[in-house]
């Protein structure tokens, strides 16, 4: 057959709804998957799903490997019998956002009672799962589990600042190795059932790690650092659309020369562990592995950097040789050379295309415009990094040191007449434009589908907090919802089985779809 379209929504699972401050694993992610199914979406896009360390952010882990412990369902915990359904009592949380401050403490008890609960009444074969899963996974895990346990040793102290010498205790890293096994239980029944329903799951690579994580801590080798252990430099891009200082990550910077030199096996092992996490990856920042910004380490901003050169193609070949072809979405957003545009063709990866920056003054904003899209291609109305479409097109450009108050006027101007509208019903106009283009795939922030405003923002790149909060209403993803995406996907042909589809899907004549 002829090459298959497919659309899908962007949810990560923390915004799902329910009585536990945050969303989980449990039964709103199944009533989720239920609704794309009735919707007729065949992705559900999620961000990186590791434990969340600074800022909440994640895309600021303790792991690259490593799940989520605030994910795992309290309900799932009670049917397994680690809970006791007294212990299932919640604070009143808010139900619009989530509020770290309340809930990582909560839960954190919580998890600990479930542990008791599995020591306590865990049958011969539920132990036999856990020591399975330990020994299946002791190349992250036994890291991960020691790092965590004497992190929290030392009071939640970067592990810069920890006491030389120091060694976890057994039931601590116990702990952690628990939680893992219960988080990769939990998330591989969630698929299972996506995979059921003819959904596939699209997850998020971030291109670095944090330098407060067990990645670093046990191969500080593998990036550059100096004598004390600190980062000599970090990552970040030049000012862009999203921010007019650029954005500082404050990450570390990898040795690529020892990477190469050691065939790419820390990397090889990360993707093997996404792919089983998930049925697509997209490569997060994909240009700094063809070239990086490196900022020194101390600066203010981003903006005092200098492009670096990385590994290249010969990166993406490695990857491949040792994994097989690589179903990867290639995050091209920002400063892309020719350099970087040839390894996505040599990989047939697609790139990304975001409508709301299709109408500024950005130098990607020509490739944005749906005339202009090749097949091979992922395309959004935007992304967890910027204002929803209600929110973007509702705003005048006040706090907004990128775009001046004439260049908003412009920009509008620029979407009404090419999208043919009066900006009524932007979300959906802009929904139905991505619909009906020629991108293989098209994929849309959930606050778009509900025309929610900047309240819903995900992210805000370069504002340090009150990120990452945003939570869906129960009830709000109704029927009617479903039947309205659902007759837009028909329409434009992107309803189908989802095994149909893959990033860089080919024609029967084996040529890529591009």
């Amino acid at each position: 057959m002829d090459f298959v379209r497919a659309s899908g929504i962007l949810l990560h699972p923390t915004s799902l709804p329910g009585k536990y401050g945050i969303g989980d694993l449990g039964p709103p992610a199944f009533r989720f998957a239920a609704w794309l199914q009735a919707a007729g979406a065949r992705l559900w896009q999620v961000l990186p799903l590791g434990p969340v360390g600074y800022g909440e952010s994640p895309y600021k882990l303790f792991s690259a490997f490593a799940g989520n412990p605030l994910l795992i369902s309290p309900q799932v915990l009670a049917e397994r019998g680690w809970l006791a359904p007294h212990e299932l009592a919640a604070p009143r949380f808010a139900t619009d956002r989530v509020e770290f401050e309340r809930v990582i403490p909560w839960k954190g008890e919580l998890l600990r009672q479930a542990f008791a609960g599995f020591r306590q009444r865990a049958s011969r074969a539920e132990r036999e799962e856990l020591a399975a899963f330990v020994h299946e996974n002791r190349s992250w895990l036994e890291p991960y589990a020691q790092f965590m346990a004497l992190k929290e040793a030392h009071g939640g102290a970067v592990w810069t600042e920890w006491e030389p010498g120091a060694v976890a205790g057994e039931e601590a890293i116990e702990y952690h190795r628990f939680l893992q096994c219960e988080f990769f239980r939990e998330w591989n029944a969630l698929r299972r059932d996506c995979a059921a329903r003819g959904i596939r799951i699209m997850g998020d690579i971030p291109i670095y790690v944090a330098h407060d994580s067990a990645d670093v801590w046990s191969h500080p080798e593998l990036f550059d650092l100096d004598k004390r252990g600190h980062p000599a430099a970090v990552g970040g891009v030049p000012p862009d659309y999203f921010s007019a200082t650029g954005q500082l990550w404050g990450n570390p910077l990898y040795r690529w020369d020892v990477e190469a030199a050691r065939g790419y096996a820390w990397w090889i092992e990360r993707m093997r562990s996404a792919l089983r996490l998930f049925d697509i990856v997209r490569m997060d920042h994909f240009r700094g592995f063809q070239a990086y910004w490196e900022v020194p380490a101390g600066e203010k901003t981003a903006e005092r950097g200098r492009w670096v050169k990385g590994p290249g193609a010969q990166f993406f070949r490695a990857l491949q040789a040792a994994i097989g072809p690589l179903p990867v979405v290639a995050e091209n957003l920002g400063v892309i050379t020719p350099e970087v545009e040839a390894i996505g063709r040599e990989f047939h990866f697609p790139g990304m295309a975001i409508l709301q920056f299709a109408f500024g003054k950005g130098a990607q904003a020509a490739s944005f415009r749906p005339h202009n899209f090749e097949r091979n291609l992922v395309a959004y109305t935007g992304t967890h990094d910027n204002d929803t479409v209600a929110g973007w097109w509702r705003s005048e450009g006040q706090g907004d040191s990128t775009r001046t108050a004439r260049d908003v006027r412009e920009e509008k101007a620029r979407a009404l007449a090419y999208l043919d509208t009066d900006g009524a019903q932007m979300p959906w106009t802009m929904i139905r434009t991505l619909m009906m283009s020629v991108a293989d795939t098209v994929l849309f922030p959930v606050q778009d589908l509900l025309g929610l405003g900047s309240e819903a923002r995900m992210n805000t790149p370069s504002v340090p907090g009150g990120n990452w909060r945003w939570r869906l209403s129960a009830g709000a993803l109704t029927d009617a919802l479903a039947a309205r995406f659902r007759r837009m996907a028909e329409i434009y042909g992107r309803v189908g089985p989802a095994s149909d589809w893959q990033p860089g899907a080919t024609r029967p004549d084996g040529r890529p779809a591009s």
